[in-house]
């Protein structure tokens, strides 16, 4: 547990990251001349910026760099720290290009690859899961390419999610505090710290984010934030004082993770491509069906809170039977997607299968 001094000094500081986050938000968005223009897909009508992410990704460094001057509890192995400085750097560098200039999904998902790589490089890597009944399985070799999966799949996921008013941002602010509480409560400092720098820095671009929109956080923001919590997690189980159960994670964007691996399943089995835009994810068919911006954002919140309470259930068993928690969730998920499906097909929302 955190003293009190410190805690009260922690939201102090996280308040100031809030402030410089928001600050900056409103003036890249009044300076900064990076528009999305609306297309086919889009859900907005009127070109809005998209220069947010930009003062998340600032925020962000600004706060890491003040935890690592000043916290000394708060450090992980120098290698390790380097190599989770510098793949952010690299995602959030091409993110800006894709941005201001806009690159081909090959191009960008060969990126994502190189920066995943450098993370393992550097030894962030998954080595064990818990399989329910049986313990700790060792994963060898094997932890290398469910790393890489994991770190890319996470990116991409807050990317596609990140369609709507205030979704992707307030998901990530509601995620990040059940995951500081319980870090904190493990004594995993590093990951309790960086996980409010990235709450402050996204509640800060939410202020001018939330419905109806001023400002959007682009592919800089979402994919930064999607990588970045994506590494936070395998540092928490691996590399802390302490190690946080690497299931947290996704259980805490389980209907990020659903919704993303649902929509390409759905897609390659009716054969059409899996790169191309569109606007069939369960949250994008929820607002074509009539419900509004703020409607689906707030569904999503609720959802997150509910996942985040299931994080501080799964935390508080035995390891081996973590992955039961994720039943009910997949219940609710399963039972959602088919009420969608069901209704979007009727209105013709769905694609005809090639």
């Amino acid at each position: 547990m955190i003293a009190l001094p410190a805690l009260l000094t922690h939201i102090l500081f996280g308040t100031v990251l809030t402030i410089l986050s928001a600050g900056l938000t409103y003036l890249l968005m009044t300076r900064v001349r990076l528009i999305d223009y609306p297309n086919h897909r889009s859900s907005h009508s009127v070109p809005v910026p998209q220069s947010g992410g930009i003062a998340i990704v600032i925020t962000f460094f600004v706060g890491i760099a003040v935890a690592y001057l000043v916290g000394e509890e708060s450090k992980i192995q120098e290698p390790y720290f380097v190599g989770f400085v510098f793949s952010a750097i690299a995602i959030t560098i091409v993110s800006f290009v894709d941005d201001a200039a806009g690159v081909s999904f090959s191009t960008k998902l060969a990126t994502q690859l190189v920066c995943a790589i450098v993370c393992l490089a550097f030894g962030l890597v998954i080595d064990q899961v818990p399989i329910p009944y049986y313990g700790y399985v060792s994963l060898g070799w094997f932890g290398y390419p469910l790393t890489l999966l994991w770190i890319v799949g996470m990116t991409n996921a807050f990317n596609f999610m990140d369609g709507l008013d205030g979704l992707a941002a307030g998901t990530a602010v509601i995620a990040c505090s059940f995951f500081a509480v319980i870090s904190a409560n493990a004594g995993s400092n590093f990951v309790y710290i960086h996980s409010y720098v990235i709450l402050a820095a996204a509640l800060g671009f939410l202020f001018y984010n939330c419905p109806p929109a001023r400002v959007f956080m682009g592919d800089i923001g979402s994919q930064f934030l999607g990588f970045t919590l994506a590494i936070l997690s395998v540092i928490g189980l691996q590399y802390d004082s302490a190690h946080v159960s690497f299931l947290v994670m996704p259980l805490l964007f389980f209907n990020f993770v659903w919704d993303t691996l649902f929509t390409l399943g759905h897609r390659i089995r009716r054969g059409q491509p899996v790169t191309k835009a569109h606007r069939e994810h369960l949250y994008q068919l929820t607002n074509q069906m009539g419900r509004s911006h703020r409607w689906v954002t707030l569904f999503h919140y609720g959802v997150a809170a509910a996942q985040g309470i299931g994080a501080l259930i799964l935390v508080s068993i035995p390891g081996d039977a973590r992955l039961l928690v994720f039943m009910p969730y997949i219940a609710f998920q399963l039972a959602y997607t088919i009420w969608i499906y069901r209704r979007a097909k009727s209105r013709g929302l769905l694609l005809e299968a090639v």
